[in-house]
């Protein structure tokens, strides 16, 4: 099992401490990695349980010129 989650805010850009906070409280869900993305208002995080694609299933994931990031 895995864990996603995010902010967007309407004032002032994301905060990196504030989405590892929440990573945080999703340790349970994946242990083995974390990952965050922040762009202005919007930020994501990923925390990982490896099971399947070990070494290339890390995320976020993004496009090959990094206009996209999904999680």
């Amino acid at each position: 099992m895995c864990g996603i989650c995010g902010v967007a805010r309407r004032d002032g850009a994301a905060e990196r401490g504030v989405l590892e906070g929440m990573a945080a409280t999703l340790v349970h869900r994946g242990p083995d990695s974390d990952g965050f993305h922040l762009d202005g208002p919007v930020g994501l995080a990923a925390r990982r349980l490896s099971i399947i694609d070990l070494a290339g299933g890390d995320q976020p994931l993004a496009n090959e010129d990094g206009s996209v990031h999904v999680v």
